[in-house]
């Protein structure tokens, strides 16, 4: 797994760097401080799905060029059977599988996440994080406990929620089991 970090380090790095940014010019577009941004870039942090996200999108390339170093390469459909998808780890825990990483040009990053089951966040502030577009979260299996900024939401299995995700939000599985959910991130 470090291995994968330090790679993607170096694509983000090339990447800014090709496209003449600072790191204060990325830290402000991640949203974090500068030294946390050189901590990412240098591999000495693993990265969020926003982290990810907002650095694609700055640098105008798809996320799975980020994660993979490869462009996808289909354009009228793309198959991903069940357990197939691209493994992305991303938030302790949390298990994010790319459905549809071989497909270029996506207008959407559609997942399916797998949210392990903590009694101590269970109990804890969930952690808030912001990127440009619109969510849709959609729970095939357990609970899902999703706070958008101080709203609450207790969603179960065959609940959706569709959402602003400029506005902090985030989540966490609830109910003593995990939660297994379909979270669809439209692009801007």
């Amino acid at each position: 797994m470090e291995n994968k970090i330090t790679q993607i380090a170096e694509r983000i790095k090339g990447m800014r760097l090709i496209l003449d940014l600072t790191t204060a010019d990325m830290a402000r577009v991640c949203g974090v401080s500068q030294e946390e941004y050189v901590k990412s870039e240098e591999g000495q942090t693993d990265f969020s799905f926003t982290f990810l996200y907002k650095c694609a999108q700055c640098f105008g390339i798809d996320i799975i060029e980020l994660l993979t170093g490869e462009m996808p390469k289909l354009s009228f459909y793309s198959v991903v059977r069940s357990g197939q998808g691209l493994p992305i780890k991303r938030r302790a825990g949390f298990e994010y599988q790319h459905v549809a990483y071989l497909f270029k040009h996506k207008s959407a990053e559609p997942f399916v996440v797998t949210a392990p089951y903590d009694a101590q966040a269970e109990q804890a502030e969930i952690a808030l994080s912001t990127h440009e577009g619109q969510e849709f979260d959609y729970v095939l299996e357990g609970t899902l406990k999703v706070r958008l900024e101080d709203h609450i939401e207790i969603l179960n299995a065959g609940d959706a929620i569709y959402y602003d995700s400029a506005h902090r939000h985030g989540m966490v599985a609830v109910g003593g089991a995990l939660c297994k959910f379909l979270a669809v991130v439209m692009k801007k």
